[in-house]
């Protein structure tokens, strides 16, 4: 599998170019156990620095993808090999196409009733080879949840595909890791409110520039706080670079 991994700010980021993607998602698949691919924004970046469980579960995640341009801005602030970066729902895209060639399966996870049956209906008739065997809402209570880990076992997907209202959100399958059978955990919040046409996905070329902060600060202007965290992220960039050239 041609994937680098590489440590940003003690974080690890892993560097795959988009064609060697599908080698990438077939080996994961012959190999046994549970797996997970993780869209790594900086502000998750940052939190696996502090937080155990988060940092736990990217160490032991099969692919790290980044996501915000600022991820690579560091990458190449620190010297190191430049990372692909990923748009999250393009990158979903791309897997369930490759999944589809070989007519591999996919259990959806997550969001309200409404927002699942209509991603399912679309997913279906975009990807028709794509088979769906499973499906279940968030926001799911710990009893039915035992429920949940058992169809997910039973019908062992290639894919699981979690959004909004799964707890704990990416760390999910990684503390219930020992659960399933062999399948692919990815977890994007917004993948099922996209799927049924019930948010729209950022353009293309706002994410190409880096510019999708502005679209999430204008949804939520709380969310200009985070400039606090980022100027944090600089600091941590330039002592790591320092503290490499001791």
């Amino acid at each position: 599998m041609e994937v680098e991994r590489i440590r940003i700010a003690g974080v690890p980021v892993d560097i795959i170019r988009p064609e060697h993607m599908e080698e990438a998602l077939f080996e994961l698949l012959a190999s046994s156990g549970t797996k997970q691919i993780v869209f790594l924004s900086v502000w998750n970046l940052l939190k696996a620095r502090h937080n155990t469980e988060y940092r736990l579960c990217l160490e032991n995640a099969s692919l790290i993808l980044p996501v915000s341009k600022s991820v690579i801005n560091g990458a190449v602030f620190l010297k190191k090999a430049k990372p692909v970066r990923y748009n999250p729902f393009s990158a979903l895209i791309s897997f369930f196409t490759i999944l589809e060639t070989r007519y591999r399966s996919l259990y959806l996870l997550g969001g309200h009733k409404s927002s699942l049956i209509e991603s399912e209906r679309n997913v279906h008739a975009t990807f028709p080879g794509l088979h769906i065997v499973g499906r279940y809402t968030g926001y799911f209570s710990k009893e039915t949840e035992k429920d949940i880990l058992e169809a997910i076992f039973k019908s062992n997907p290639s894919m699981v595909l979690l959004a909004d209202g799964i707890p704990s959100g990416v760390t999910w399958p990684y503390m219930r890791r020992n659960s399933f059978g062999s399948s692919i955990f990815v977890y994007y919040k917004d993948a099922l409110s996209i799927f049924s046409k019930r948010k729209k996905r950022v353009p293309n070329e706002v994410f190409n520039a880096g510019h999708e902060i502005w679209h999430e600060i204008i949804a939520n202007p709380l969310k200009i706080f985070l400039v606090f965290p980022f100027i944090w992220y600089i600091i941590v960039l330039v002592w790591d670079r320092i503290y490499s050239k001791a």
